[in-house]
Order: C-alpha cells, then sequence, then structure tokens
C-alpha cells in the first residue's frame, strides 16, 4: 500500500490493519477524489498480491482475481485532531 502511494498522488500517514479491514489516515490534494484514491489502492493491491502469490491465493479465492470487498467507509478528521486520529488507527486489532 506504501509503495502505490508513493507511485500516486496521495500519501498515507498510518495505517494498521484488523481482522478483516485495514484502517488508514490519507492526505491528498481536494483534487483527487476518495474514490480514485480507494480504486487504486484496492485495483493495484489486487493486481501484485495475484502476481506475487497466485498459487496461494488461488486456493482460497477459487480462482477468482479479488481481494476487497465492493465497500468502504470514508470519514474526514476535520473535527478530531490528527493525532487523535492516529492514535485510532495505531491501535486498532
Amino acid at each position: 500500500m506504501f509503495d502505490i502511494s508513493k507511485e500516486s498522488d496521495f500519501e498515507i500517514m498510518e495505517m494498521e490493519t484488523d481482522k478483516d479491514d485495514i484502517h488508514m489516515l490519507i492526505k491528498s490534494q481536494p483534487k483527487i477524489s476518495v474514490l480514485s484514491i480507494i480504486r487504486r489502492l484496492k485495483q493495484e493491491s489486487t493486481h501484485r498480491l495475484w502476481k506475487a502469490k497466485r498459487e496461494y491465493l488461488r486456493k482460497h479465492y477459487w480462482g477468482e482475481n479479488t481481494l476487497w470487498s465492493d465497500g468502504y467507509f470514508v470519514s474526514t478528521i476535520g473535527n478530531v485532531s490528527k493525532e487523535a486520529t492516529e492514535y485510532y488507527i495505531r491501535n486498532q486489532g
């Protein structure tokens, strides 16, 4: 994910995984849509992981080249400090 962000127009400030989800604090310019960031992360990570771990993933996904669910949740940190958001993300899982 960090490599993808470095190749893109946004920056992952914090990231933590839980059992079945990922929490990220992403910094981007207002001109970049949230949908385009999520789409880039999901599509590119799926492509890279299937390329690197095809045989393993095939056993668990029955050959269907997918990893992510269709949905996502996004919220801005307008009323919450950046530090509070970072703390929340770091303490997932």
